[in-house]
Parts: structure tokens; C-alpha cells; sequence
């Protein structure tokens, strides 16, 4: 709950700086993590909160090209700008490296010898780095290094 608090007292300086847009945004977020509970009829734990906030990015994220296409650069700033105050909330990135050593010990653990063990590797995988690397780069690493031991 430390990442709803935050984001509470964070809307209060908002309202009382009188920064509309970065307001606006986090009751967006506010709202999505509220609708969430209402569905699940509990509480959300901060792993919940940063899988809400990581769709809220993605979300914008897709919205931006097609901004770019219809030559609305002020969506797509704006855009941006909201997916800097949600990230914001969310665990910092891991690097490459760290990236690639949770997946080479994902590997080791279920002794994966191919790309038929993708599978089992991102099983493992996803809940370790869930909020803190991209679901696509994630895959296509664990896919590169899978292809890398079939084809060794």
C-alpha cells in the first residue's frame, strides 16, 4: 500500500502546486487502482498496483504513434508526459545485465535445453522482474538465449 500512499500525498501537492496536468493524471491512476479494488472486493497489495501502472503506461505508449500519424504533437507530449508520472511509481528498470542473469539462472533452474522450454523459463521469469522490464523485451531475450543453447 506504500505506492497508494504516495500517490495520494503526491495529488495533494499537485492540487495545492496547482500543476493540472500532472494532477490529472494521477487521479486518472488514482481511479484505475480504485476500479481494480472494486472488481476484486479487496485491497490491492503494491505488486497489483504496479501491474495496474505498468498497463496504464502501455496503454499511452500505444496511443502515441497513432497521435503521430494523425500529426498531433501536443497529444503526444502529453502523452509522454503522463507516462513519466506513472513511471514515476514504478521499481526502477533493470539493466541488460541484471536482466539477462535472472534469465540465464531461470534457465539453469529448469535445466531448459531448447526453445520448446520457453515456457517453463518465462514462468519463472516474469514474476521476478514483473514492473521493472517489458514483457516483449523480456520474451525476445529469453528467446534468444533459448535459441543460443538449441543451436550450441
Amino acid at each position: 500500500m506504500e505506492i497508494k500512499k504516495r500517490l495520494e500525498e503526491d495529488i495533494k501537492t499537485a492540487m495545492r502546486a496547482k500543476d493540472a496536468a500532472r494532477l490529472s493524471t494521477l487521479r486518472l491512476v488514482k481511479a484505475a487502482i480504485k476500479n481494480a479494488e472494486v472488481a476484486k472486493l479487496a485491497e490491492l497489495i503494491d505488486d497489483e498496483v504496479i501491474i495496474i501502472l505498468s498497463r496504464e503506461i502501455k496503454q499511452r505508449k500505444e496511443t502515441i504513434p497513432d497521435f503521430a500519424r494523425g500529426k498531433r504533437p501536443d497529444l503526444v507530449e502529453k502523452s509522454e508526459q503522463e507516462i513519466a508520472y506513472i513511471s514515476a511509481y514504478l521499481p526502477v528498470p533493470l539493466s541488460t545485465e541484471e536482466l539477462e542473469a535472472i534469465i540465464a539462472a531461470a534457465i539453469k533452474e529448469v535445466s531448459a535445453t531448447g526453445l520448446k522450454d520457453q515456457g517453463k523459463v518465462m514462468g519463472i521469469v516474469s514474476p521476478r522482474v514483473k514492473g521493472r522490464a517489458d514483457g516483449k523485451e523480456v520474451s525476445q531475450r529469453v528467446r534468444t538465449l533459448l535459441e543460443g543453447l538449441s543451436g550450441a
